[in-house]
């Protein structure tokens, strides 16, 4: 039987919110959730968000489970060095695996198969067993290396995505920016949302509100239409005329 978990892991890379908003939305899903964390991440988490995670695993467990509300079961933290665990080995590797943020060192270690910790032998167990890997990366500008590690790996297969989020849903606050990002992870895992509009949705709707009330003109001008109409004129002015 597949195992159907989604491994999560958080390196040191700026940009944990990413990874903390990845967890929250694959935890309201049925999936089983596989965390992993660098040394790194701990740092970099206390300084963007004053998340403290602890060291030992069981307590990050712990904690993140009274959290979020869920059970051990379903959201399982492995250590560093932990090598027992599930996504060390080829024999019962996860679905799939995102590294958000992933560092560029993460993504050198990965592109040349080095594996020093869980996360790297995660990786390399997803890239060898043919598994969905994606990488957030996190860096900017890049080098010529960082360039030539993840070519090496898109050839591998492995789905390369640099957190940069989009403007043309006309975000007003953080939070839409790292929804937007973490919006496109899923649906790379191929899990349903509801984070940001998809595009051309609106457009549709007016267009299928229109035709609905089109045989009476009072209802053409339905406080449903009016506020359709006013959300596309403000995010998407050239196609607002309908």
């Amino acid at each position: 039987m597949n195992n159907t978990a989604i491994a999560v892991a958080w390196t040191g890379a700026s940009g944990i919110h990413y990874g903390i908003r990845l967890l929250e939305e694959l935890l309201k899903t049925d999936r089983q959730v596989y965390l992993l964390y660098s040394q790194a991440a701990q740092i970099v988490a206390q300084m963007e968000t004053e998340l403290v995670l602890p060291s030992r695993a069981s307590e990050a467990q712990a904690m993140l489970c009274e959290k979020y509300g869920v059970t051990d079961k379903q959201l399982q933290v492995f250590g560093r060095q932990q090598w027992t665990a599930p996504p060390a080995s080829g024999s019962n590797p996860p679905e799939a695996m995102v590294i958000c943020p992933c560092t560029s060192g993460t993504l050198a270690t990965v592109a040349n198969g080095v594996c020093d910790d869980l996360i790297d032998r995660a990786a390399d167990v997803m890239l060898k067993e043919r598994r969905n890997l994606i990488l957030v990366v996190r860096e900017t500008p890049l080098s010529i290396i960082h360039l030539e590690n993840m070519l090496k790996l898109s050839q591998l297969g492995v789905t390369i995505m640099p957190a940069s989020p989009g403007f043309y849903h006309q975000p007003t606050s953080i939070e839409d920016l790292i929804d937007f990002v973490v919006a496109r992870v899923l649906d790379q895992l191929g899990l349903e949302h509801q984070l940001i509009s998809r595009w051309g949705a609106e457009t549709q709707l007016i267009q299928a509100l229109n035709q609905t009330t089109s045989n009476n003109h009072e209802q053409t001008h339905h406080p449903t239409v009016s506020i359709a109409r006013r959300i596309i004129s403000r995010r998407h002015p050239a196609i607002a005329d309908f």
